[in-house]
């Protein structure tokens, strides 16, 4: 088996998603497309020697439907070589995507390949794309199905946080995130976003609010209560019955943001490297995936984590920085519980309560944002991990070179 090594991690500033956000104007192809043209661009890359390009998209419907990585390497100018195809574990379809490309490079299918995602939500929304599970009582009613939201603010409640704790972390997400911006960390892989007139469109993360505090975070209304009195809560204490009842914690302020972005991660073999000039920044020591309980869904990167490092003969504290996606507070929370990992070693960088979630391509962004902050922070190792719908927890460990 070749070893697969990361040559690059390029993404875009994350847009509001929202008609009023800056990138709103700017499609998912034309996302995906500019990543691969900085992948191209900044390499000096003969794109005739990429085989694979990988993309995530979670809502893969309209105008990123039908096989957007296709697309995005045609209107990038790639070489009609390169093959394209679009993936989706909901998520985790990001981080996904480069395990595949790094697999590919393992087994000998390819020598070089892309592993990346975009997401616009501002036009074609969280859901478009429907689904079975939530919608047909022979899947919904034997899982126990609820919103994720409702299983965020189980996971509070099973767990023993409260209010004060997942907004607490919060604040310091905005403070991490701004702080970062502050002293440039993710000036090495952010690329800006331009429009068709070539002008610069959106060169950084839209949705940081440095000045967040308690007081602020305190006065929003939980956003999953009126889910919850509908039947939700209901039907999470059927699988959950030692906990008397849940107490809704998550509201937009401690919750991920939506948001537009792409990412992309240039993964290869040593050798295919050496040939093309490219220096490895990392080797990826191994991904895993796993199914968790569905109900309370975001329990996922525990067990993966747990599964990944047994593989690879390591603890939790050989892995000097964590990064997992901040979909709620709450999942943050209890992953350093049950692992105890101290906050001073994940998400160092601020996350996605800070600076969004565009869902296809995060994984794929805090694997690049870990790799910065190992090399900035002369670092060694690093696991990158996101909770999943469905109830799954996908992760990937790296080791700088």
């Amino acid at each position: 088996m070749a070893e697969a090594y990361i040559f690059d991690a390029v993404r875009t500033p994350r847009g509001k998603g929202k008609k009023d956000g800056s990138l709103h104007e700017i499609t998912a192809l034309s996302l995906a497309t500019q990543v691969l043209e900085n992948l191209r661009d900044r390499n000096g890359l003969d794109t005739s020697q990429v085989d694979d390009v990988i993309l995530g998209c979670v809502s893969p419907v309209g105008e990123q439907g039908a096989d957007i990585a296709r697309t995005a390497v045609l209107n990038a100018g790639w070489s009609q070589e390169t093959a394209g195809v679009q993936i989706n574990r909901f998520c985790a379809s990001g981080l996904e995507a480069v395990n595949m490309a790094a697999a590919k490079v393992a087994s000998g299918e390819a020598r070089l390949a892309v592993g990346g995602g975009v997401e616009a939500m501002s036009r074609v929304p969280m859901g478009s794309d429907g689904g079975a599970w939530p919608t047909d009582p022979s899947s919904a009613f034997p899982t126990y199905f609820v919103p994720q939201g409702v299983s965020a603010d189980m996971i509070a409640s099973k767990y023993g946080f409260s209010r004060d704790d997942v907004d607490a972390y919060a604040v310091e997400s905005h403070k991490r995130a701004a702080k970062s911006w502050e002293e440039g960390r993710f000036s090495k892989s952010v690329v800006p976003v331009r429009n068709q007139l070539g002008l610069t469109q959106l060169d950084r993360d839209e949705t940081i609010r440095p000045g967040t505090d308690m007081q602020t975070l305190g006065g929003l209304n939980p956003s999953f209560q009126m889910m919850g009195d509908m039947a939700f809560d209901a039907v999470i204490n059927q699988r959950y019955p030692e906990v008397e009842r849940v107490i809704h914690v998550h509201t937009p302020g401690n919750s991920s943001g939506i948001v537009d972005g792409s990412a992309g991660v240039l993964v290869g073999t040593l050798e295919m490297g050496e040939a093309l000039g490219l220096k490895p920044r990392a080797k990826i020591l191994g991904g895993a995936s796993i199914g968790s309980e569905p109900s309370i869904m975001l329990t996922g990167p525990e067990p993966v984590t747990r599964k990944l490092l047994k593989r690879l003969g390591m603890e939790v504290n050989d892995i000097d920085l964590y990064e997992l996606n901040e979909a709620f507070a709450a999942v943050v929370l209890r992953y350093m519980q049950a692992l105890d990992i101290p906050h001073d070693k994940i998400n160092v960088c601020g996350g996605a309560i800070a600076m969004g979630h565009p869902l296809g391509a995060t994984g794929a962004m805090i694997l690049g944002t870990v790799l910065d902050e190992l090399e900035r922070s002369d670092k060694s190792t690093a696991l990158a991990t996101l909770c999943i719908g469905g109830g799954m927890g996908t992760a990937t460990v790296i080791e700088r070179v």
